[in-house]
């Protein structure tokens, strides 16, 4: 990977007053793909279903599943423009790539979602479980009923919703990937809400890993630090994006595409033997499980 399309440690001060933000109006755009990438076939003729897979760590992740010669069914909310970008660039490459449009906290849509994706291919191999939201909040206090029931429907209950809708149809082989965060392991005052549903994410992933494990059927999670992507303006004022990610030991805030990788790893056979495990993807902070 050159160094060139890794962005300075800081950035421009913006924000963006809705959720889940638009990539297309982030300044820089994000770094989703290595130009000089070299694919394997580590995926060929396999299908993954990926929630959030518009923009951010979930377009870095189709493209690079697209390279390794899967088909996408990309799950997203309302950016339309940053899916269908998505879908255009998996199409350059030759692979299909089905949009959905929807919410991951209706247990009703997901189920729907998982029914096109086998309608469209036939076959579900690889869940990534990747759509995320946040809210900060200076206190506890001011965390209300409602946001507290979005962020974990957001980000928790759509993983059950996904993978049971999703397991008649998973073979042994199958991969499960959910992403979870650095705020599970440290905590976060701002996004107390936040963290403790990522901290659901790490059980849920251990507890459904041994569930599935006598199917063959592997569960693990990616649990990223400060990652550029369009939560981040969305979320944070235009002040705190500025310096956002350079307290860390590598001084800056990741990219998408340096954590593709780590969900390629996982969804090949690669990590055959491997389930129930979390990959810390965040700059250099030692995190003990």
């Amino acid at each position: 990977m050159t160094e060139a399309i890794i962005p300075q440690p800081t950035f421009p001060a913006q924000h963006q007053d809705f959720q889940p933000g638009l990539e297309a109006l982030m300044n820089p755009s994000p770094a989703f793909e290595d130009p000089n990438y070299q694919p394997g076939g580590k995926l060929r003729g396999k299908v993954a279903l990926i929630s959030g897979g518009d923009s951010g760590i979930g377009r870095a992740v189709a493209i690079l599943y697209a390279k390794e010669g899967a088909d996408l069914a990309i799950i997203y909310f309302n950016e339309h423009q940053d899916a269908e970008m998505t879908k255009e660039r998996i199409e350059q490459l030759g692979r299909r790539c089905l949009l959905i449009a929807g919410d991951v906290g209706d247990e009703m849509f997901c189920n729907q979602a998982v029914r096109e994706t086998i309608q469209a291919f036939g076959h579900l191999d690889i869940l990534v479980n990747n759509a995320g939201e946040q809210h900060p909040q200076n206190s506890v206090l001011d965390i209300t009923a409602e946001q507290l029931e979005r962020t974990f429907r957001t980000n928790i209950f759509a993983m059950f919703y996904l993978a049971r809708a999703a397991l008649p149809h998973l073979q042994k082989g199958a991969a499960i990937i959910n992403t979870a965060s650095i705020t599970a392991y440290q905590g976060e005052v701002r996004l107390i809400d936040y963290a403790s549903s990522k901290g659901a994410v790490v059980s849920f992933t251990r507890s459904l890993s041994e569930s599935l494990a006598k199917q063959g059927i592997r569960v693990n999670g990616v649990a990223p630090g400060p990652i550029w992507t369009p939560l981040i303006p969305a979320s944070f004022s235009a002040e705190e994006v500025h310096t956002f990610g350079s307290t860390n030991p590598m001084q800056r805030a990741g990219q998408p595409v340096e954590l593709a990788p780590a969900y390629l790893f996982l969804a090949s056979t690669d990590s055959a033997y491997m389930s129930g495990q979390i990959l810390h993807i965040n700059g250099g902070t030692i995190i003990n499980n």
